[in-house]
């Protein structure tokens, strides 16, 4: 994302989400505790616009999604969207869906590691924000459930068909989005969909150490090593080997690689710069 804005001012306040930021970490939490967290149409606009915002300013090297209360989030809020859908014309449900995905792209297109702290329930669209994430960390509690089809609609809902089957294949996939049935923890280990299953309730602390761990890294690594593997996904070999060679071309002229040298050789840690 480009860091040149035009006149609009930095949000300080979000309604829907809340937002921390310590030494490189932003921690997001979904914060309706009352409603599992679920998404409002303001809530999906926040988070398309703070993770625009927070590309921008370069001062995050990592973030964590989490969720206040009893679980994650279970997806679409019913009484405020789908009673509201109900009443909207194509143009405008096409506006709509669109808005979600671009939620997702911008998971998936923020240059610094996004980490999905799960607990409970992870439903819906809720389901998908984690998917998106590049790490789930997940405590036993933890049980996603892509129910789209289960409120008549198709399970490739924002991006899900794309990245699902990418994550744990398209057999698995194809039960989970086809069917809706939720998939507990031991066996979303079991299949990939989590990266890191903690003990009971240990979710946000092994999220914030994983984030902390990445925020004291090489930053720039880390973010082209991200849009590599979201370029790559659908390209030839050949084309990914040169795209591979142009950035390390770029990287090897970077201070972080001159300082990986420096370290060695005087034999102490890097001192990350993050270019």
């Amino acid at each position: 994302m480009s860091p040149f804005t035009g006149s609009a001012a930095r949000t300080s306040d979000w309604q829907h989400l809340r937002v921390e930021l310590t030494d490189g970490v932003a921690t997001v939490t979904l914060a309706r505790p009352e409603k599992l967290n679920a998404l409002t149409f303001g809530a999906y606009a926040d988070l398309r616009d703070l993770l625009a915002e927070l590309s921008r300013e370069r001062a995050v090297r990592a973030l964590v999604l989490a969720g206040e209360g009893r679980g994650f989030c279970s997806g679409g809020d019913v009484d405020e969207i789908i009673g509201a859908t109900l009443a909207m014309d194509t143009a405008q449900l096409l506006d709509f869906n669109r808005m979600t995905g671009q939620v997702v792209r911008a998971v998936r297109e923020c240059p610094f590691p996004v980490i999905a702290a799960v607990h409970g329930v992870a439903a819906g669209a809720g389901a998908v924000l984690a998917l998106a994430a590049d790490f789930r960390v997940a405590d036993p509690s933890a049980r996603f459930a892509f129910l789209f089809t289960r409120v008549g609609l198709s399970g490739g809902d924002m991006g899900a068909a794309y990245l699902l089957p990418r994550v744990i294949g398209l057999g698995h996939a194809t039960r989970l989005l086809m069917l809706g049935e939720p998939v507990r923890a031991p066996e979303a280990e079991r299949i990939g969909l989590i990266s890191e299953l903690t003990d009971e309730g240990q979710a946000d602390e092994a999220a914030q150490a994983l984030a902390r761990r990445l925020a004291e890294g090489p930053a720039l690594a880390y973010a082209q090593t991200k849009a590599l593997l979201t370029a790559e996904l659908d390209m030839p070999l050949a084309a990914s080997i040169e795209l591979d060679a142009s950035t390390q071309a770029l990287l090897m002229n970077g201070d972080d690689y001159a300082e990986f040298h420096a370290a060695f050789k005087e034999k102490r840690p890097p001192k990350w710069q993050g270019r």
